[in-house]
C-alpha cells in the first residue's frame, strides 16, 4: 500500500522508511509495528497459514524499539506501563 519493501535476507541494520511516521521520534512506529506483528501472527495462525510474512513486523519493531522494551527484563519505561493494552515482552 505504501510501497514498503520486503526486508533483505540476513543482517538488517535499519528498517526502511515508513511514510506514516516521518518524524524523528519513532516511538509510535515501534508500537504500531509491534501491534501489526501480533495482529498478523493471530490472523495467520487462525487461518492455518505460514507466519513468514509476519517476520517483517518482528524485525522492524525489534530494530526500532529500545532493548529494555523488547527484552522482557522489566522496567518502568515500558509501554505496557504507560496505558497501552499490549505488552512488548
Amino acid at each position: 500500500m505504501f510501497g514498503i519493501e520486503k526486508p533483505p535476507k540476513g543482517r538488517w541494520p535499519t528498517p526502511p522508511f515508513d511514510p506514516r511516521f516521518p518524524n524523528q521520534n519513532q516511538t509510535r512506529n515501534c508500537y504500531q509495528n509491534f501491534l501489526d506483528y501480533h495482529r498478523c501472527m493471530k490472523n495467520m495462525n487462525r487461518r492455518g497459514k505460514s507466519t513468514h510474512p509476519c517476520d517483517y513486523y518482528f524485525r522492524v519493531f525489534h530494530s526500532l524499539c529500545p532493548m529494555s522494551w523488547v527484552s522482557g527484563q522489566g522496567g518502568a519505561g515500558r509501554p505496557d506501563r504507560q496505558g497501552g493494552r499490549a505488552r512488548l515482552s
